[in-house]
């Protein structure tokens, strides 16, 4: 329910080399099954979006303000209500990418 386009200018004043962006998307796959993606490829996922602005016009505002390259990993949601929170498989996935990240930037 929190939109990136919120932090837009907190992601530009920090000055990043790289961006990461996570985000749930329906993807077809099993639910927690993610996909890293660049965000060129967003032509050919469905357009459908809960963000103020299409996650790929936001991406190519950010990636000419602040010259990062940009990466998105897209996670398959279990549900997609509002306000519903993560369910335990969801949940499970996030801690298995949060480890994963942390080991690979370490």
């Amino acid at each position: 329910e929190t939109v990136p386009e919120g932090y837009m200018h907190q992601i530009i004043d920090f000055n990043p080399t790289h961006i990461l962006l996570i985000d749930a998307a329906i993807l077809g796959l099993k639910p927690g099954e993610s996909r890293l993606i660049n965000p060129k490829q967003l032509t050919t996922f469905p357009a459908f979006s809960t963000h103020i602005l299409p996650l790929r016009i936001f991406c190519e505002y950010l990636e000419k303000t602040s010259k990062a390259k940009i990466a998105l990993l897209l996670i398959e949601p279990d549900q997609t209500d509002f306000g519903e929170g993560l369910t335990p498989t969801i949940k499970l996935s996030a801690c298995y990418i949060t480890d994963s990240l942390i080991r690979i930037l370490s």
